[in-house]
């Protein structure tokens, strides 16, 4: 096999031919890993203006075989011209030089989001991801679902029998896979408790694309009017977890994807479900309650109406890393109404709603999968100086 290969929209007469085409670069690029360098791919965009040639080091790129895939694509439609070699050799994981290479505080968040993380990144959160999931990152799919209870999972295994699961006992943050052809499949992951592992999981798990990351989780209600059983829908988040406050900004909003919020809130309406869309309050304070005055006067000023351990640390990652995310929690104790979380009531409760729960947002990514066949719209997660393929910039 040869060691570069320069690609262009006018070498092809038809969609076969880019077909082929998408699929020799990328067994070149995996052909150039295997030799141990990294694969360097360099793109020259006529269309755009200011920042006409783009370029990349990439790392594992049979993990992301189905998003090279479908982003060559999409240049070689817009006729841009693609160009494939191989760059330096690639660094061992034992090598303390791999972390000069991972350092965020180095990192340009202008990058476009083929090249958004280095090899280095790459090949760090995918070994760290096959340490805490026991699964291999190939298996991953587009999309993400994470849950903290194995509730959750038992429904999954029973919808999916014959997904991927953990190849040993004892991880960490288990991932089930449910494989379907070009990655379209989902993957469930039970990331434990606490804003500490989101970040953990979400830090890794971005390196791979995804077209979507849910939260699966619970909540406490905090308004009078919810009842134990009712699903919150959140279109905004309170960042009192911490946990990303030194590496992002405390004052940017983050709020989900406008389109995974549409297709959840149509299938709470089509299932006849109560619901609330609004703020969730995330904590690393599992015994909130016993800070109440403080908290309780945040919550009011926020007018936030559950409170968590995870949604905003995934959706702050979300938003960082540029992956589409959304948050869908189901009240399970409404601690400032007399209903704390007791266990003999939760676990009733756990069990009458955890097939439900996630039918929903089964149910939504179907939804997605057919209007969205190549992945949601991301504009609003974009860098300011990162135009759309098609765009004049």
């Amino acid at each position: 096999m040869t060691n570069s290969l320069h690609l262009s929209h006018s070498d092809f007469s038809n969609n076969d031919d880019l077909r082929k085409a998408t699929e020799n670069a990328c067994d070149l690029m995996e052909n150039i890993y295997e030799q141990g360098k990294y694969p360097k791919m360099i793109v020259e965009r006529a269309w755009s203006e200011h920042n006409p040639t783009i370029n990349g080091e990439l790392a594992h790129p049979k993990a992301l075989r189905w998003y090279l895939k479908r982003e060559l694509t999409r240049l070689l439609q817009k006729n841009a011209d693609i160009t494939i070699e191989p760059s330096r050799e690639t660094i061992h994981l034992n090598n303390p030089l791999l972390l000069d290479h991972t350092d965020e505080s180095e990192w340009d968040i202008t990058n476009k989001k083929l090249f958004l993380f280095s090899p280095e990144r790459t090949e760090i959160s995918l070994d760290r991801l096959s340490h805490y999931t026991g699964t291999d990152p190939c298996d991953f799919q587009r999309y993400i679902l994470f849950t903290n209870y194995a509730m959750h999972v038992e429904v999954f295994l029973e919808k999916f029998p014959d997904c991927v699961k953990p190849a040993r006992e004892g991880v960490q943050m288990p991932a089930y896979h449910h494989k379907l052809d070009d990655n379209k499949g989902i993957t469930l992951i039970n990331i434990g408790v606490g804003p500490s592992n989101a970040k953990t999981i979400t830090d890794h798990v971005a390196v791979l694309r995804p077209d979507a990351m849910i939260m699966v989780g619970h909540c406490g209600g905090l308004r009078n009017h919810q009842e134990i059983g009712d699903f919150v829908l959140a279109s905004g988040y309170m960042r009192e977890d911490k946990v990303l406050d030194d590496l992002f900004p405390i004052g940017i909003p983050v709020v989900p994807n406008y389109l995974l919020n549409l297709y959840l809130k149509q299938v709470l309406d089509h299932h006849g479900l109560n619901h609330r869309v609004g703020t969730v309050y995330t904590t690393a304070n599992r015994n909130w309650e016993f800070s109440k005055k403080a908290t309780v006067e945040q919550i009011h000023q926020s007018r936030s109406m559950a409170v968590d351990m995870e949604s905003a640390t995934v959706a702050t990652n979300g938003f960082r890393y540029r992956v589409p995310h959304a948050t869908l929690l189901c009240v399970s104790d409404k601690p400032l109404h007399g209903k704390p979380k007791l266990s003999g009531a939760a676990q009733a409760f756990y069990q009458n709603s955890k097939e439900m729960h996630l039918e929903l947002v089964i149910e939504t990514i179907e939804m997605v999968k057919q209007n969205f066949p190549e992945g949601l719209p991301n504009s609003s997660i974009r860098a300011m100086n990162e135009p759309l393929m098609g765009g004049g910039e």
